[in-house]
C-alpha cells in the first residue's frame, strides 16, 4: 500500500513537471511573438511611418504597440471567462492561434510606399490580435502554474511565469544580434530583414499549439466540474461572480500598476533609451538589453523560491521602497553616461534596476492567484491585470517618448516613480497572501466536503 503510494505520488509529480514544461514553453512562445514587435521596431517604423524624425517614427510605432495593450483587457475577459468555464488547458491552446495570426500578418504587410495608409492600418490590425491573445494569456497561465505547483513551491513554479515571459525577449534580442552581426548589413535589416523574426514567431506558435494541446487539465479545475455541477452553482467565469470580489480586484489593480510600469520601462523601453538619449549603437543598445535581461530571467526562480521561505510582502515591499527611491537616481546615471564610457557601465545600472523589479515580476503571478477562488481565478487574475496594464504598462514607452519629444525627458522618471509609490502604499496594507492563500480555503472546504469515510482514511 505505502509502494503504491509512492509510486503514484511520483507519478503525479512527473505529470505535473511536464504540465508547467510545456506551459511555460507554449507562454514563452507567445511572449516572443509579442516582443519581437518592441525589438525590431527600431527597424521597421520608417517602413510603416515615413518621417524625417526618428522619435517621431519611434513615437508612431509606440503608439501602435500601446493601442495593442487597449486589447489585453478584452483578451483577459474573453480568455479568463473561457478558462474558468471550459478549462485553462483550451484556453491556452485557443489563444497561442491568434498570436500566430497577429506575426504571419506583420511579416507579409507591405511597406507605406507600396499600399500607402493600409501598411500601418494592417499593422494596427495585427497587433489588436495579438493583444487580445496575449491579454488571455498571462491570467491563464498564471493560473495554471499556481494550480499545478505543490503549495510549498507555488512561488518557485509561478515565476516561471516571469521567466518565458522574458525568455520570449530574449529570443527576439537573440535572434536580432545574430541577424545584426553574422547575416545581415544595417541596410538589409532595415528593408527587409525585420520580417524574419515574424515568420519564425508564426511557425515557433505552431510548435506552441502542439505542445499546448497535449497539456494536463489542472485538478482545481477538475474538482469544480464534478458531479455537484458546483460551476454552475457559482456561475464560473463570470462578470457577477467576479464583481463579488472587489477587494481582490482592487489588490490587483494596486499591485499592478507600479510593477507593470517598472518592468516596461526597464525591459521594453530601456533599449530605445539607450539609443536615443545616451547614443548607444543599435548593436550594443541590443547587448546590453540582452545580457541584463537574460540574468533578469534567471533571478526570477531565486526571488519565487525566496518568497516561499519568506512570504511574499517582504519582496513586494523591497521593490516598492528600492523602487520609489532608486528610480530617478538611476536614470540619471544612465543619462550622464555616453558610448565612450563603454557598455558595461550601462550594464550595471540597468542590471541594479532590474533587480529591483524582480521583487515584484517574480511573485505577481502567484500572489494574484491566491487572491481568488478557483472557479473565478483565470478571469480574476487576467482581466483587472490586463486594464492595469493597458492603461499604464503598455503606455510607459509612448509617455517616455511624449516627454522626450517635449523637450521634458526628466518627467518620466518622476512618472515612474510616482507609479512605484501608489504600489508601495498597497504593498504596506496588504495581507501576505502565502499565509492567507485562497488554495488554502479550497483545500479546507475540500475536506469539509469529503464523505466521513474518506475523512477518516485521510487521517489513517
Amino acid at each position: 500500500m505505502n509502494t503504491n503510494s509512492i509510486e503514484a505520488q511520483e507519478m503525479s509529480v512527473s505529470r505535473r513537471l511536464r504540465a508547467i514544461i510545456s506551459g511555460s514553453i507554449g507562454n514563452l512562445v507567445e511572449w516572443y511573438d509579442w516582443y519581437a514587435y518592441s525589438a525590431f521596431s527600431i527597424y521597421f517604423a520608417p517602413v510603416f511611418f515615413p518621417s524625417s524624425s526618428p522619435t517621431a517614427q519611434l513615437l508612431n510605432t509606440a503608439g501602435i504597440f500601446a493601442v495593442g495593450f487597449l486589447m489585453r483587457p478584452i483578451g483577459g475577459w474573453l480568455f479568463g471567462s473561457i478558462a474558468d468555464k471550459a478549462g485553462r488547458k483550451f484556453s491556452m491552446t485557443l489563444s497561442v492561434l491568434l498570436m500566430s495570426l497577429g506575426s504571419l500578418l506583420i511579416a507579409l504587410t507591405p511597406s507605406f510606399e507600396v499600399i500607402g495608409i493600409l501598411a500601418p492600418i494592417l499593422l494596427l490590425v495585427a497587433r489588436l490580435l495579438q493583444g487580445l491573445s496575449v491579454g488571455g494569456e498571462y491570467g491563464t497561465s498564471a493560473t495554471y502554474l499556481s494550480e499545478m505547483a505543490v503549495s510549498s513551491r507555488r512561488g518557485f513554479y509561478s515565476s516561471f511565469q516571469y521567466v518565458t515571459l522574458i525568455g520570449g525577449q530574449l529570443i527576439a534580442l537573440g535572434i536580432q544580434l545574430i541577424m545584426q552581426k553574422m547575416f545581415l548589413t544595417e541596410e538589409q535589416m532595415h528593408d527587409w530583414g525585420w520580417r524574419v523574426p515574424f515568420f519564425i514567431g508564426a511557425a515557433l506558435s505552431i510548435v506552441a499549439l502542439y505542445l499546448r494541446s497535449h497539456m494536463e487539465e489542472t485538478e482545481a479545475f477538475k474538482k469544480t466540474d464534478d458531479k455537484n455541477k458546483t460551476i454552475t452553482e457559482k456561475k464560473s467565469g463570470s462578470i457577477s461572480e467576479l464583481l463579488k470580489h472587489p477587494r481582490a480586484l482592487a489588490l490587483v489593480v494596486g499591485l499592478t500598476l507600479g510593477g507593470t510600469v517598472a518592468f516596461y520601462t526597464y525591459s521594453t523601453y530601456m533599449q530605445k533609451y539607450l539609443i536615443n538619449t545616451v547614443g548607444y549603437s543599435k548593436e550594443d543598445s541590443t547587448i546590453i538589453t540582452f545580457i541584463s535581461l537574460f540574468l533578469f530571467a534567471v533571478l526570477q526562480p531565486v526571488f519565487g523560491l525566496l518568497s516561499d521561505k519568506i512570504g511574499r510582502k517582504p519582496l513586494l515591499l523591497t521593490f516598492g521602497i528600492l523602487g520609489t527611491l532608486a528610480t530617478v537616481p538611476l536614470f540619471n546615471a544612465l543619462g550622464n553616461l555616453s558610448p565612450a564610457d563603454g557598455i558595461w557601465s550601462a550594464f550595471f545600472i540597468v542590471m541594479i534596476a532590474l533587480i529591483i523589479v524582480s521583487g515584484y515580476t517574480s511573485i505577481n503571478a502567484v500572489v494574484k492567484a491566491e487572491l481568488f477562488p478557483t472557479e473565478i481565478r483565470a478571469l480574476g487574475v487576467g482581466l483587472p491585470y490586463s486594464l492595469t496594464v493597458a492603461v499604464f504598462g503598455g503606455t510607459s514607452e509612448y509617455v517616455a517618448l511624449w516627454f522626450k519629444d517635449a523637450g521634458n525627458e526628466h518627467y518620466f522618471y518622476y512618472y515612474v516613480t510616482a507609479c512605484v509609490f501608489v504600489s508601495l502604499l498597497v504593498y504596506a496594507f496588504m495581507r501576505d497572501t502565502k499565509k492567507v492563500s485562497t488554495f488554502n480555503q479550497d483545500n479546507k472546504e475540500e475536506k469539509e466536503h469529503q464523505p466521513e469515510e474518506k475523512r477518516v482514511l485521510s487521517k489513517v
